[in-house]
């Protein structure tokens, strides 16, 4: 029995000290903190921020900048969810005092989505840290752009501490919103899955003269990057060694970033169970009355690059909405799987299962059922073309080359903004070659 529970013992540390040797990535809070907060010293800070703010020891980057030598954190600014993560999807969040802090903390995500300037009248530099997912309907990145347009109206820096996109920064899908179509799920000029960090995102935002023209000021805001240490585009978040913290409520691991863009814009008619609700969020397509194993023969047979299915029966055990699942009645469908996220089309796989389930059951109005719920489906599409020309025929090939069709202009546009190279090993030359900015 002793030499089990050494051995036990002795399999633990190999374990810990793998996961610590694992750690090849700086968030850049740790960069920042690495040079003695150089860019903050003597500043009135403000911070932008939510629970997955922290260092690779999970320690907060709220606790970090209020025990920093030189850094006066003054105010704390919370997206949704709130500052500690403590408020559902789509609730509005109130002002509130910080408990551990003492600090006050705003909503961004209550009365008002942007900064005021009786919010930053006190404050030298607004920072931003929060680990996004890398979707256009993913709200976190639209608070930045509306923070930084506020820090450009009313003369505050604002400064980014950068953080990995998880689902690596070489996937791009997805149309270019269109005008009549933005919303806070579709703030800005960019496909639905972009490719770039929030540094980088910042940087093309201020660089390509968005800010300044949404701020209607003519000039963007003061902006500072602190990049990561040690990343590079083709690593997903696994990769980082980081530790996740979830950003929000149904992103409980890094893989549940790459099940969001799957699922979440057929999530928006109400008519399926994505998993929300269930263990498998974003991982799901679900209804009552479908037959789970023909789905997911039928899926199967469509041979999509790097996805698979497998059929599923459950029960929800919660509904997000009155509107969803009223009677959380069992559910029957297939649960996705990814099996290679590079060589996957994120996105229009929910397109598929749409034109299958059309296929299986053509007496079932679809889109009909809920006809309210045109409106965000098609800010969250930003566009409303991928809806009218897909309920033509229920056809993934109709929407296909629209979808697609701005996704490689906008890497080629963006790669001047890059922060990080595709290899570990060209990471110094590559910082060689960035140019400059004033």
């Amino acid at each position: 029995m002793k030499k089990i529970l050494i051995l036990i013992a002795c399999v633990m540390v190999v374990m810990t000290a793998g996961a610590v040797g694992r750690r090849v990535v700086k968030p850049g809070i740790e960069v920042l903190r690495d040079g003695g907060f150089a860019q903050l010293q003597g500043k009135r800070v403000g911070l932008v921020t939510n629970p997955s703010g922290i260092d690779n020891n999970l320690k907060s980057t709220v606790d970090i900048l209020n025990e920093a030598p030189g850094v006066q954190l003054v105010a704390l600014f919370g997206p949704e969810h709130g500052v500690r993560g403590n408020a559902h999807a789509g609730d509005a969040v109130g002002d509130a005092v910080d408990p551990l802090t003492g600090i006050k903390m705003y909503s961004l995500f209550g009365k008002t989505h942007e900064p005021t300037a009786e919010m930053l009248k006190d404050i030298d530099v607004l920072v931003y840290d929060i680990q996004d997912v890398g979707c256009r309907s993913y709200t976190f990145y639209a608070t930045m752009g509306v923070c930084m347009e506020a820090c450009a109206k009313h003369g505050t820096e604002f400064m980014v501490l950068d953080r990995p996109n998880p689902l690596g920064g070489n996937k791009v899908e997805g149309n270019l919103v269109e005008d009549g179509y933005y919303s806070f799920v579709s703030k800005y000029p960019i496909p639905y899955i972009y490719g770039l960090t929030p540094g980088e995102l910042a940087t093309f935002l201020n660089e390509e003269g968005i800010i300044a023209e949404r701020s209607k000021t003519g000039h963007g805001c003061k902006l500072t990057v602190i990049p990561m240490e040690g990343w590079t585009r083709r690593m997903k978040f696994r990769d980082t060694g980081m530790p996740w913290v979830l950003p929000s409520p149904q992103i409980p691991t890094p893989e549940s970033a790459f099940f969001y863009p799957v699922s979440g814009i057929l999530g928006e008619l109400y008519i399926f169970n994505t998993g929300i609700g269930y263990t498998l969020p974003f991982q799901t397509f679900a209804a009552s009355w479908i037959n789970a194993d023909s789905l997911a023969m039928k899926m199967n047979e469509l041979n999509l690059p790097g996805m698979h299915f497998r059929p599923i029966n459950y029960k929800p055990f919660f509904a997000l909405s009155v509107a969803v699942d009223k009677s959380l009645q069992e559910v029957h469908g297939v649960q996705t799987y990814i099996t290679d996220p590079d060589a996957a089309n994120l996105c229009l796989t929910q397109f598929y299962f749409l034109q299958v389930i059309h296929e299986m059951y053509p007496q079932v109005e679809l889109f009909e059922q809920n006809p309210k719920r045109y409106a965000m489906f098609d800010k969250v599409c930003g566009s409303k073309e991928i809806r009218e020309r897909f309920i033509k025929r229920y056809r993934v090939e109709d929407i296909a080359d629209y979808w697609n069709k701005d996704a490689e202009a906008f890497r080629e546009r963006c790669k001047q903004y890059y922060l990080y190279p595709n290899h570990r090993m060209g990471m110094d030359k590559f910082k060689q070659q960035k140019p400059k900015k004033d």
